[in-house]
């Protein structure tokens, strides 16, 4: 898989895409991320690539030349399966969502900055606009490096057990249960008896009652999903 990322602020993206699962999952040569500095393709000689709105609203917004040409380039080279604005009106991210993602080859992510973008971008560009949250960031770095994150992480060989992947919260719409590891008894605070039983079927059993419970406490929405 590859996924290019334009940005105003590569600097931004260096420690998440070069830290932890995403530096193996390239090493290993499962993903590549590439980022590419947006400035690099404007034709002014500041660099610019921001303007004044039409309409007299406040804030500078992104412009649509600089992007349109970036992109062009990388469609030059091989065919995207998304071309991805992170918005924060776009569609909420989610665990589904990622899982979709993963099965895809070529993915384009383009980060949000200033008070926003030329809609002809979204109009003419973008397939996809997705958002991590309904609130409001400097910019979409951090976005795309989630989305990166959760998306790199469900190739096969990633991680080292695959299977703790699948049972992660929000693969089948439920948190995840309690879990624990040794000491078994800490300060009196007791693992359940269950965990140490060496029964699997119970302890399956418990797993998701425990699951479903928490779902149901903590994030209701996820069951009428």
């Amino acid at each position: 898989m590859r996924i290019d990322i334009i940005t105003v602020l590569p600097e931004m993206l260096e420690s998440p895409l070069g830290c932890s699962i995403l530096k193996r999952a390239q090493d290993k040569g499962l993903a590549q991320l590439v980022v590419h500095n947006l400035r690099d393709y404007t034709t002014n000689r500041h660099r610019k690539v921001d303007d004044y709105p039409f309409g007299g609203d406040a804030g500078m917004v992104m412009q649509v030349e600089p992007v349109d040409r970036c992109i062009a380039a990388l469609k030059a080279e091989r065919n995207y399966d998304e071309v991805i604005f992170t918005a924060p009106d776009g569609e909420v991210f989610n665990q589904r969502m990622a899982n979709q993602l993963s099965m895809l080859e070529n993915i384009i992510i383009l980060c949000g900055h200033y008070k926003g973008i030329d809609y002809r971008i979204r109009e003419h560009l973008i397939t996809r606009e997705i958002s991590v949250g309904d609130y409001v960031l400097t910019g979409g770095e951090m976005p795309a490096a989630i989305i990166a994150d959760a998306i790199v992480r469900l190739i096969p060989g990633a991680i080292g057990d695959e299977q703790s992947a699948l049972t992660d919260s929000f693969q089948d719409n439920l948190l995840e249960p309690p879990i624990y590891t040794r000491p078994a008894d800490y300060n009196g605070w007791r693992v359940p008896d269950i965990l140490l039983s060496g029964h699997e079927a119970k302890i399956a059993q418990w797993k998701h009652e425990q699951a479903v419970e928490r779902t149901r406490r903590l994030r209701p929405d996820l069951l009428e999903d």
